[in-house]
């Protein structure tokens, strides 16, 4: 555990060496509903709360708000998502705690809260959208509260309602995955640590895990891959029978979804991206992040001599600035076929990922969305 010091302010806050961390929905759901407790239990309102996480004790988060009234206490925690570009950041997290008449502790979602409505989710249909992780460390942090206060002596009796809301959750839900994964209503009370990790790729595999699960659960035998959201809404113009539960926005994380696709015995996978990603699938670089690596031009060069280019040409490729550049060049030189050519590649490297048990199609689109090449590759599972 570090020796830096909790900021009290919004909610709890954590720097780290160079990006601020932050805290989940499930943090604050924990944190406003162990608040709410401790009012009820006193009858006195709450300013501040300190809980453990699964992965770091003692965290002080800050109460936005703490309503005593006849039929409970709710109270509020503020969301902070460190410097992660979540959509959630900001947002209030309530949670309202009151006496019932069934003994123990029911846990419930309410405004702002997604209902699941596909299998495929860690959570059944028909339940509110609170992953498994946090609302069990919403139970035994409501539980350890208890254990300081004599009026916890009365859950032999009764029990307690905790009900989870996020007021602004099904405006914020628009702008996540839920309605895509069949979540409606609101936002999912989301994480395992209760750390929000900025940029995590964990995080990151984490959904395109989930997103692919879902769309095998119900039903999709063909998986479309895009590296982000131009090429999934070319795709889908490319063939308008193809859905969006199908689709699957994996970034740079070419190689984890091909691998996830295999497991889940999709028979197709689409992969649809432009040419700069595309051009390092087609040399086998499944993790097309400019960490890993830039374009690499000399392998546009060798393509581009294999079309008939002249010295000169090749030379200007080999230096060029960026991928598209290479491409308004040989237009411009009347060369075609590279994207053909880095299609080719792109769909025998995928195959090859994938052990041939899927059958394979590579889309490569311009920077506008026009198709500038198309390839397929047979899976070894067909006819026959």
């Amino acid at each position: 555990m570090s020796n830096r010091p909790v900021r009290r302010d919004a909610t709890a806050k954590w720097r780290g060496e160079n990006l601020r961390e932050g805290y989940t929905t499930g943090a604050c759901a924990t944190a406003s509903a162990v608040a709410a407790t401790r009012a009820l239990m006193t009858g006195q309102p709450v300013t501040e709360i300190t809980i453990d996480l699964p992965t770091r004790p003692d965290v002080v988060f800050a109460i936005a708000r703490c309503e005593l009234g006849a039929r409970g206490v709710t109270c509020g925690a503020i969301k902070d998502a460190g410097d992660d570009p979540d959509v959630t950041d900001g947002i209030e997290v309530w949670a309202t705690v009151a006496w019932s008449d069934d003994p123990g502790i029911r846990i419930a979602g309410g405004q702002g809260v997604g209902v699941v409505t596909l299998p495929g989710l860690p959570v059944d249909v028909g339940q509110p959208a609170i992953n498994p992780a946090p609302r069990r460390h919403v139970e035994q942090a409501v539980m350890a509260e208890i254990a300081n206060h004599e009026a916890g002596e009365r859950l032999e009796t009764r029990g307690l309602h905790v009900t989870i809301s996020v007021p602004e959750g099904e405006r914020v839900a628009a702008e996540t995955m839920n309605p895509r994964l069949g979540i409606v209503g609101g936002i999912s009370i989301l994480g395992t640590t209760g750390i929000v990790k900025p940029f995590s790729e964990s995080a990151y595999r984490a959904s395109i895990c989930i997103a692919l699960r879902v769309a095998a659960e119900n039903g999709a035998q063909r998986v479309i891959l895009t590296t982000g959201r131009r090429s999934e809404a070319y795709a889908l113009a490319y063939n308008p029978q193809w859905t969006e539960l199908g689709c699957v926005q994996v970034g740079d994380h070419i190689g984890y979804a091909l691998r996830q696709a295999r497991r889940l015995a999709f028979h197709e996978v689409v992969l649809s991206g432009m040419i700069g990603k595309l051009s390092k699938v087609a040399q086998g670089r499944m993790q097309t992040h400019v960490k890993e690596g830039d374009v690499d031009f000399d392998f546009l060069a060798c393509l581009t001599a294999q079309l008939g280019a002249t010295l000169d040409l090749v030379e200007r490729v080999r230096t060029a600035n960026t991928a598209r550049h290479v491409q308004n060049t040989l237009r411009q030189a009347g060369i075609s076929g590279l994207e053909a050519a880095v299609a080719r590649r792109a769909a025998q490297s995928v195959y090859e990922l994938v052990g041939g048990v899927l059958a394979v199609r590579v889309l490569l689109f311009d920077i506008g969305g026009e198709l500038l090449a198309s390839e397929c590759v047979p899976s070894t599972q067909e006819g026959g």
